[in-house]
């Protein structure tokens, strides 16, 4: 199958009730805002951003679902694939096809978080999901301060695996991704490189195909912008552009966890109009007070104002 993501692929949250539950008609205004923009590649559902590993499994399958309706499938949604085990990897895969999603963003075993992983160990998570559930697939690079971050050679042989087309980068360490980079572009000319570094964009956006990034949430108008800069080698509006931004990537990513950046997201998106609060799940906590406040001065310098949510 040929995905083209060059370009904006937003990693929508989950919204939820007050009370809780998946809020899909909150689902379908995201989406469907999302969907419209111009620039915007994919939907990519369940990751960190979307808390995919706090939902139950058929809530999983319903927000995918419910994300592929929102845009009545104009728009393709890619799924997080998380299962720790590989055939429980695989089987989750098979299952989001049938759901919808056109391909799968796969995470580590969180086990390689903590301990490493043995050599060989992550082609075979690749291999296996896509010779069980057909879907193509993105190989995720984590950062480089954990144990679950590729080495080149890993790297390299998983892009070289059938059912492999695009990379999401997010290594944190510029000596290696100024090393990787060119190196998985010069071996897979038709890789598709995609930067994920949300607290820190710029000096990735001129290396690469697209973003993959939980920011587009809440900014996708503006990183459209700042990509085309990039593509264009036009340093002097990607900057203008980052420094508009600053403030609001101070005040959802800046913070002491990457994860308290779900929940500024959620604010942002009340400030925007798509959502009415920002409920998460637990292990997830509200932020402290008055960051909402902070977040909405943030989006106000910015100029990200409320939009018109298509019906």
């Amino acid at each position: 199958m040929s995905l083209d993501l060059r370009g904006l692929n937003p990693a929508p949250v989950t919204p939820f009730t007050p009370d809780g539950d998946v809020d899909y008609d909150a689902i379908h205004r995201l989406g469907s805002w999302l969907g419209s923009i111009d620039g915007v590649k994919s939907l990519v559902v369940l990751g960190h951003a979307g808390e995919g590993t706090f939902l139950t499994d058929e809530e999983q399958l319903d927000v995918i679902r419910a994300f592929v309706a929102s845009t009545d499938g104009r728009v393709p949604v890619i799924a997080g694939i998380t299962k720790e085990g590989n055939k429980t990897a695989a089987l989750e895969a098979k299952k989001a096809v049938e759901a919808g999603a056109v391909a799968g963003l796969v995470y580590p075993s969180h086990g390689w978080l903590r301990f490493g992983f043995q050599e060989g160990a992550p082609q075979s998570r690749y291999r296996e999901i896509h010779e069980e559930s057909g879907l193509p697939l993105i190989l995720f690079q984590y950062p480089d301060n954990t144990k679950a971050s590729y080495d080149l050679d890993t790297q390299l042989e998983i892009a070289g695996q059938p059912g492999v087309f695009a990379t999401k980068n997010g290594v944190r360490n510029m000596r290696r991704w100024y090393t990787e980079i060119p190196a998985l572009r010069a071996a897979y000319p038709d890789l598709q490189i995609l930067s994920c570094h949300d607290e820190y964009l710029l000096p990735t956006m001129f290396d690469v195909d697209g973003l993959l990034v939980g920011y587009g949430n809440i900014a996708p108008e503006a990183l459209v912008e700042l990509i085309e800069a990039g593509k264009a080698r036009d340093y002097a509006r990607a900057h203008e552009i980052h420094e508009r931004l600053l403030p609001v990537t101070k005040d959802v990513y800046h913070r002491g966890s990457h994860m308290e950046g779900t929940v500024a997201l959620k604010w942002g998106l009340v400030h925007r109009g798509i959502l009415d609060h920002a409920t998460v799940r637990t292990p997830l906590l509200p932020l402290p007070d008055g960051a909402d406040a902070e977040i909405a001065a943030a989006f106000a310098s910015a100029g990200l104002e409320k939009v018109a949510v298509p019906a």
